[in-house]
């Protein structure tokens, strides 16, 4: 997949943009002002694969606790901002890594000069975000609602502010609940600027909403070579959002490493507790870097011949399965061992890679 080329921007150690990988970014839930709850949070965003992980800024006190957090922390760290600009001022003053803003929002041409400059002194990159739900009321009346053209519009309008104050460390964000709206803005706005875009589909929904609308959302833009970080959106648990994003871009072919798990839907034919042993798989094989398929079958039956391209599988007879590689049978065991047995194969194969 040929990817758009756009600027390369530095956040803390990481580089997005050009050829850089795209990067997974997620967002904490807790009270940013509760030091240990959001360090334990975004420590386990790591664990996850978390790379990039924003922290909302929303009075003085949270912006006052950027500083601790950061000493605990091994990622680049964004702070979130809304209206209120001194609190971008204290959240760079205390070590962001990059901010989060609508000018827009912001207030006076003077308030916006003042983060700016400062952004420069630090070096810190500038994300403008625009979302569906905050669209100006001249750009709604302009294009008849809210549309795909009023959010691009809206965010070069903004981009264009902070370039005329002389800064271009700039990241774009476009975000709609709308999937095709979404998808329509970013094909706009992708050949009319040259900065890193930021990619999601905002208010997506719960674990199971959320994740089927920013995988249709992010297959069609990632597929078109658009982006450069991107961030599924649930309520829910923010691991969650790691663990998706990173299968969107594994399934995209744009991110290699890590054990993909396959599984057969079920049927008539089983005879074991397929659903809870797939998932099980499915945890177990998150603690492995190898980049290597585990196929989870339902049956002797169909099983090793159907997967014979994966590593190594599991196939249920009754109360007991074979454990295969490449479609060969290595050895029966009892259903209460298979976890176990994939476990054990699992570990011989990452030794030998």
């Amino acid at each position: 997949m040929e990817r758009r080329k756009s600027k390369v921007i530095r956040i803390k150690d990481r580089m997005i943009g050009g050829d850089n990988p795209i990067l997974i970014q997620s967002m904490t839930n807790t009270k940013t002002s509760d030091v240990q709850a959001t360090v334990e949070q975004i420590l386990e965003l790591e664990k996850a694969g978390c790379e990039i992980v924003r922290c909302a800024a929303y009075d003085e006190e949270a912006a006052e606790a950027l500083k601790e957090i950061k000493k605990q922390i091994h990622i680049p760290l964004v702070a979130d901002i809304h209206f209120d600009y001194k609190l971008a001022l204290k959240a760079m003053e205390n070590g962001a890594d990059k901010i989060r803003i609508n000018p827009g929002n912001i207030g006076s041409k003077e308030r916006i000069k003042a983060v700016v400059d400062m952004a420069k002194e630090y070096q810190v990159p500038i994300r403008v975000g625009v979302n569906s739900g905050s669209l100006e009321k001249h750009l709604i009346e302009k294009y008849h609602g809210v549309t795909a053209e009023g959010l691009v519009e809206s965010a070069l309008d903004k981009v264009k502010i902070v370039e005329d104050l002389g800064y271009d460390q700039i990241v774009i964000s476009i975000k709609s609940s709308d999937v095709m709206m979404c998808v329509q803005a970013h094909k706009l706005i992708a050949d009319k600027t040259i900065y890193p875009l930021h990619v999601g589909i905002t208010e997506a929904g719960t674990v199971y909403a959320g994740n089927i609308k920013s995988a249709v959302g992010l297959g069609l833009i990632l597929g078109q070579g658009i982006g450069d970080t991107i961030r599924v959106s649930l309520t829910g648990d923010p691991v969650e959002e790691i663990r998706s994003a990173k299968m969107i871009l594994k399934t995209l072919g744009l991110r290699k490493g890590g054990v993909e798990v396959v599984s057969c839907p079920t049927c008539g034919r089983t005879r074991i507790d397929l659903i809870s042993l797939a998932n099980q798989v499915e945890r177990l094989c998150e603690n492995y870097s190898a980049d290597i398929k585990v196929a989870v079958m339902g049956c002797v039956v169909n099983g090793p011949g159907e997967a014979k391209e994966a590593d190594l599988g599991v196939a249920g007879g009754i109360g007991e399965g074979i454990v295969f590689r490449h479609g060969e049978v290595l050895r029966k065991v009892p259903e209460q061992e298979l976890l176990s047995a994939v476990q054990e194969e699992l570990d011989r194969i990452t030794k030998m890679k």
